[in-house]
């Protein structure tokens, strides 16, 4: 017959092993959330030519060949990754959603919207100043008029909406969007009336999709925010009225940036 003394060690062995077992299984979950928290998962979405993977590459502190392409060679077929990292190792990790029609966007939305769910949105729009894409088998630059670009955002956010939507009644991801109104060098003079256009509330065909969003997933769950930004602009002393300044676009992004600090429990 086991005495007491080695029974209660025996019992006291079972307990901590059982704990040490629960906190291994627990370890990946926790490792989850800890890296959630310091690098949040962005998906950066949008139609083909509004300047995505640029954005993503100045966020990301990234200079690359390929981005100082990307005005010429509009349009990615793969779901690009970026990293940010800060010295407090903190950052994003940044995954470029294609703008181009075809399964392999399709496959992106549904693993930035369901597989690996994402806590933030940045959906990159270009009030109808996006890179034309040329037609399949031809050379030179695309053409496409403003009305028709803006029609084809519109489109193009309709089912980045409703996979966001349909995320965030399942979920309690994503937690944020922000509507990135690029290439504003390119209307500075008409800068509030674009970001007006893209508001919630606004009235303009994307305004009331933004708020039927905000109706589907919940106006408390989900924040959104809309904000100018630009790659590049047009020197140091711009003397074009209708063109920012480098430093203008700097402040654009930086305003940016510490906006999605806020949002993301960084600041």
């Amino acid at each position: 017959m086991q005495s007491p003394l080695r029974h209660g060690r025996a019992a006291l062995g079972t307990t901590i092993a059982g704990g040490a077992l629960a906190a291994l299984s627990q370890a990946p979950e926790r490792a989850s959330r800890l890296l959630r928290h310091r690098y949040p998962t962005v998906a950066v979405t949008g139609m083909t030519g509004v300047g995505k993977t640029r954005l993503a590459d100045r966020l990301s502190r990234r200079a690359s060949a390929q981005s100082e392409q990307a005005g010429q060679d509009v349009g990615s077929a793969v779901m690009e990754r970026r990293t940010r990292r800060d010295a407090r190792m903190r950052g994003y990790r940044f995954r470029v959603v294609p703008g181009e029609n075809a399964a392999t966007r399709l496959g992106a939305l549904d693993e930035v919207f369901h597989d690996e769910p994402v806590d933030g949105v940045l959906h990159v729009v270009a009030n109808g100043y996006a890179t034309p894409r040329r037609t399949g088998g031809t050379s030179g630059t695309g053409a496409a008029t403003r009305e028709e670009q803006l029609t084809a955002e519109l489109e193009d956010w309709s089912i980045t909406a409703h996979r966001i939507a349909s995320m965030a009644v399942r979920r309690d991801r994503p937690t944020w969007l922000i509507v990135a109104v690029t290439k504003a060098d390119l209307f500075a003079d008409d800068v509030e009336a674009a970001v007006d256009y893209y508001s919630p509330g606004s009235g303009s065909p994307f305004g009331d999709k933004l708020d039927e969003l905000r109706a589907l997933a919940g106006g408390a769950k989900l924040s959104i925010d809309v904000l100018p930004v630009c790659a590049q602009g047009g020197g140091k002393k711009s003397s074009d009225p209708t063109r920012l300044t480098d430093k203008a676009c700097a402040d654009l992004l930086a305003r940016l940036e510490l906006r999605m600090a806020q949002l993301s429990g960084h600041v």
